[in-house]
């Protein structure tokens, strides 16, 4: 008669583990789930200042260029002027 009682009694306490491991493995998913999304937004925030600090680099490297174009300009008929 005695074993009856301790076998319930490890029974309930089995089925307590199988219940608690169960809750920790869902707040896991959860929380996995949530990084995800976190980590999916900050990757989208870094490519869009990406995007926009390299189209400023190109804007900046046109303006760059145009008026070093513009200097050569200046200067080859400068020269031309001065060889004339």
């Amino acid at each position: 008669m005695s074993l009856k009682p301790s076998m319930l009694l490890a029974v309930i306490l089995a089925l307590g583990v199988v219940g608690f491991a169960q809750g920790v493995a869902s707040d896991v998913g959860k929380a996995a789930k949530d990084t995800g999304q976190a980590t999916e937004k900050a990757a989208k925030k870094t490519a869009h200042g990406t995007k926009k600090t390299a189209n400023k680099t190109e804007h900046g490297t046109k303006k760059g260029v145009r008026k070093v174009a513009h200097g050569v300009k200046k200067g080859a008929k400068k020269t031309e002027q001065t060889v004339k």
